[in-house]
């Protein structure tokens, strides 16, 4: 292991090595269970351990591991920012889950590597380390694993966390298994955190924070193409010539489209009015392999639902006028669509203890937001978007389908929030430019 350590901490850091090895053979069942829904995750299953195929890739790339989707989604801003500074610039892109590396596909150029990173042990991540042989090491937001960080500190490999946070809750878990999480942190070459409360819960557990740089995800851009398909959407949701409000529950999780059925179903009064005004439903479940389960839930009660993947893109939506009461967005790569068709969304994660997911993609796009109670993933951002009026905050499903009535009621106060929030996103921009300074800085 590296230097500098303890023999409290190595002692804690030979027992966590030999649990990681000896979980091996879960970890292949798991993927073997996962591969049956989402395929990619029986994709150079052996570059999970640390052996890669082929002849090794030219030395000198930047490495930059993205564990899934929102991770990677910041990544494509920092990228796009480092290709600024170095247009030759050959990139290594990690990731540990399918929809990272499905999303991450598009981020690559010729000459650039995709792989897995691998499980967390001795063996697995030197051989990741030595078959790469990268310039530079970037984990996005929060993935710290303290071999692999060791793996780094011993091939003296520089190994950076950009976009940094850590909640209330990690930060009480990381205390708690401090003997391995200080050596983790204290072994970075450098840390850049999101905001100043992210920036003292990294310092607790022993990082050295270079600067507060801002949230990468501020600086995502509206895409043409996204755009252009999210208006065919919009001009085709409409019900007798009258456009239809949509209403989205985005990457919700999973118990949370029960809540809302149930808060739905329970009050006929609200329902009708819900029917009265058109109210088109949009759900888009955060991971995959869930799609099919939402679908039957929704059916379950009588729904009419049609999937995205069934959408018949030469037909015109009003095929379905009068009969479909939810569309399921069981695509990937597409939420800045979902979110650019739709008119406010409720976000996904804060109606049960699972810490919501971010909005700041939302308010970019211009669609306000209906959060619930739960926040803690992203504290800073709930609380500021609440605070201008880009966001409403609600304690229950329940509360939240009062809410869009509230919204629908008042369209002049919807048209507000959405203004919000892209003052909001357009007051924060610049972190993407600020953090290709640091890596320069860094190199």
């Amino acid at each position: 292991m590296g230097p500098g350590l303890s023999w409290a901490e190595l002692l804690a850091l030979w027992a966590y090595a030999a649990m990681m090895r000896a979980l091996q053979p879960l970890l292949r069942r798991k993927l073997r269970r996962r591969g049956r829904q989402e395929p990619g995750y029986l994709m150079n299953v052996p570059e999970r351990f640390g052996f890669y195929d082929g002849l090794a890739p030219d030395p000198g790339r930047i490495w930059v591991h993205a564990v899934s989707l929102g991770e990677t989604r910041a990544a494509a801003i920092l990228i796009e920012a480092l290709r600024a500074v170095w247009p030759d610039m050959r990139l290594l892109l990690t990731h540990s889950t399918a929809t990272g590396w499905a999303q991450g596909q598009s981020l690559l150029r010729p000459g650039d590597t995709q792989a897995w990173l691998p499980w967390d042990t001795p063996e697995a991540t030197q051989r990741f380390v030595q078959h790469h042989r990268p310039r530079l090491g970037i984990l996005m937001e929060t993935e710290v694993w303290p071999v692999l960080v060791q793996a780094c500190v011993q091939a003296r490999l520089p190994l950076a966390l950009a976009n940094a946070r850590l909640n209330t809750q990690s930060l009480r878990s990381g205390l708690r298994w401090s003997m391995l999480s200080r050596p983790a942190y204290r072994g970075l070459s450098a840390v850049w955190a999101q905001s100043p409360e992210d920036r003292a819960r990294l310092q607790l557990l022993g990082a050295t924070v270079h600067s507060v740089l801002g949230n990468l995800k501020f600086d995502v851009q509206p895409q043409p193409d996204a755009q252009a398909l999210a208006q065919v959407w919009r001009n085709q949701w409409h019900r007798n010539g009258t456009p239809c409000p949509v209403v989205m529950l985005a990457s919700s999780r999973e118990g949370e489209e029960a809540l809302w059925l149930q808060a739905l179903m329970a009050n006929a009064a609200r329902l009708a009015e819900f029917q009265a005004a058109g109210v088109v439903w949009l759900l888009v479940p955060r991971h995959p392999q869930r799609f099919e389960e939402v679908h039957d839930l929704v059916a379950a009660q009588g729904l009419s639902v049609v999937r995205r993947s069934n959408w018949d893109e030469g037909q015109p939506l009003t095929v379905y006028a009068g009969k479909v009461q939810v569309w399921l967005g069981d695509s990937l790569g597409e939420m800045p669509v979902y979110f650019q068709s739709a008119d406010m969304a409720l976000l996904g994660g804060s109606f049960m203890p699972l810490g919501g997911q971010n909005l700041i993609e939302a308010a970019a796009f211009g669609c306000p937001v209906i959060m619930g109670p739960h926040t803690f993933n992203f504290a800073e951002a709930a609380q500021n978007a609440e605070q201008v009026g880009a966001a409403a905050r609600v304690i229950d499903m329940d509360g939240a389908l009062d809410q869009v009535l509230a919204w629908l009621r008042q369209p002049i106060e919807l048209e507000k929030a959405r203004q919000k929030g892209l003052d909001l996103v357009a007051q924060s921009r610049g972190a993407a430019k600020r953090y290709a300074q640091a890596i320069a800085g860094l190199l």
